[in-house]
């Protein structure tokens, strides 16, 4: 129920603009992104995952059996993350060097073409540079790949760690809750379908008890999403940012405001 809670707080918080959309269009010329699926679909990468996916398999064929035999509690949860730090080893084993790579790729060309952050092409919906194809040449080559010679320049774009937003008190609060208030209410509506005397009855009954859920989750919501936006808004307002999105999208470079946001909410 933790899981993503309030993933939703993304739209409020990437919906946050300041000016006119012409005045966007004239600001934003330092502003690139980059269609990291066809990134992910070069050789390369397909080659490591598929790697990886090899790895994977043998490690659960292997695993599988050992939390099968084990005879206790703590043995299993044992064993459950050893395999989760032998893949985690792998992937920064295999993927690790090729991702570095990429992001110093990205690095040096919004470097040389002066962009103050990347961002991912599938949130842009007009304008930005798509340097996907000096990224990708970059990548390819044989040639050793050096630092850009500077930092990103300040950005006009903020943006806000998502993950660490929903790791907040007040979302884990919420997430507690609603837990406990599912628990409940489960078994109230588990009593009602024993009762229920038709499939259209106990239909109805299912969706009764899926409104309830969505009602008590949007009353628990509701309040800190209404606040994390104004939050992000006046933060963004003092910073002069034009525009605030989820560091998800983010490839490079940006604003980071997370931690503003965060010290705000926990006022």
């Amino acid at each position: 129920m933790k899981k993503r809670l309030i993933s939703f707080l993304v739209a409020a918080v990437a919906a946050v603009a300041f000016v006119a959309p012409s005045a966007i269009a004239a600001d934003l010329t330092d502003v690139g992104y980059i269609d990291q699926a066809q990134l992910a679909s070069l050789p390369v990468f397909q080659s490591a995952n598929a790697q990886l996916a090899q790895y994977q398999a043998q490690m659960q064929q292997r695993y599988s059996g050992l939390v099968k035999n084990a005879k206790t509690a703590a043995d299993k949860q044992r064993l459950v993350m050893q395999y989760q730090q032998a893949m985690s080893d792998k992937q920064r084993e295999v993927i690790g060097p090729i991702y570095a790579r990429t992001q110093m790729a990205i690095a040096n060309v919004a470097d040389a073409k002066k962009l103050s952050i990347v961002v991912d092409k599938r949130i842009v919906v007009y304008g930005g540079q798509d340097i996907t194809k000096d990224v990708i040449s970059l990548v390819t080559s044989p040639k050793a790949i050096a630092p850009p010679s500077a930092t990103p320049p300040t950005s006009e774009i903020g943006f806000v760690d998502q993950s660490a937003l929903d790791d907040a008190q007040k979302v884990k609060d919420a997430a507690t809750q609603l837990q406990q208030y599912q628990q409940s209410e489960q078994k109230i509506y588990a009593d009602k379908l024993k009762s229920a005397k038709t499939d259209v009855d106990k239909q109805q009954i299912i969706a009764d008890f899926n409104k309830t859920m969505q009602d008590k989750k949007d009353a628990l919501l509701t309040p800190l999403i209404n606040q994390t936006k104004a939050v992000t808004a006046t933060i963004a307002k003092s910073k002069n940012l034009l525009l605030v999105v989820d560091r998800a999208d983010v490839v490079y470079g940006g604003t980071d405001i997370t931690q503003d946001v965060q010290n705000a909410l926990s006022k």
